[in-house]
């Protein structure tokens, strides 16, 4: 069964454009070394400055395993550009 990841992350003022510069690498590097994830974007939101949702999708759990593994390499590129709040982390299942 796919997992869907949707979470929101708040980036601090004024760093928008070097968060997506950081957000370009892990996205390239996720695709490259990830084959389980199905799915991994990261979008801007329309009149919010500060704000990126992330749409993940994973062929299974184990994929999303893997991800985890490698995630705290990879946000380390984007952790300056945070605001300290915790990421609004959602898990979703299909319904079939």
């Amino acid at each position: 069964m796919t997992i869907t990841i949707v979470a929101k992350i708040t980036i601090r003022e004024g760093k928008m454009e070097e968060a997506k510069a950081a957000l370009k690498e892990i996205m390239k590097v996720v695709k490259e070394t990830e084959p389980g994830t199905l799915e991994y974007t990261a979008h801007t939101v329309k009149d919010v400055d500060n704000e990126i949702i992330f749409v993940e999708k994973y062929k299974d759990g184990d994929a999303v395993k893997t991800h985890m593994r490698s995630l705290g390499k990879n946000m380390k590129k984007l952790s300056p550009f945070l605001e300290p709040a915790p990421p609004d982390i959602k898990t979703c299942f299909p319904i079939e």
